[in-house]
């Protein structure tokens, strides 16, 4: 009787996911991309153990999906450098990697492309992390140079 109706969780999942990216800054969209990718090479194992294959071959491919047009599409050449090519090499041999462990069936390739996922994704959280430190300490400053703008109104008042 109060079973879960799987279309309306999946409903509220979406919803859910939307809000997020619209309310998302450039950098927890891209750590919504790796999260995403992981996912769905977390999925792929599960599948490859089930032996599940038309699952399997979805999930890698929406891993691979995430990878080139979310991730790699969105790599910036000219203002990255070298850091966005050797990303753009690193995002090909991951593509490269879940092909081949879809064709393979092999969850240790797999496994491979997570963990380089998981760094990265470590990285750009750092990132976030340091922006939010610097918002905070800006904040602070600002307000402290506040307290002084308002005590020196205060002992000017007095005088």
């Amino acid at each position: 009787m109060f079973g879960l109706n799987q279309k309306g969780v999946n409903g509220y999942a979406k919803v859910g996911v939307e809000t997020g990216v619209l309310a998302a800054s450039p950098v927890k969209l891209i750590v919504m991309l790796y999260d995403g990718a992981i996912s769905a090479c977390h999925s792929a194992i599960a599948c490859m153990q089930r032996k599940d294959i038309e699952q399997k071959g979805a999930m890698l491919s929406k891993a691979i999906m995430i990878i080139e047009s979310g991730l790699r599409l969105s790599l910036d050449r000219k203002a990255g450098g070298e850091i966005a090519e050797s990303l753009d090499a690193l995002y090909a041999y991951m593509s490269s990697k879940l092909a081949s462990a879809n064709v393979r069936n092999e969850p240790a390739q797999v496994q491979e492309v997570i963990k380089l996922l998981l760094d990265l994704k470590g990285a750009w959280e750092a990132i976030d992390n340091n922006k939010a430190t610097a918002q905070v300490l800006n904040q602070a400053k600002n307000n402290q140079q506040g307290l002084g703008v308002a005590q020196g109104y205060a002992h000017q008042a007095k005088v």
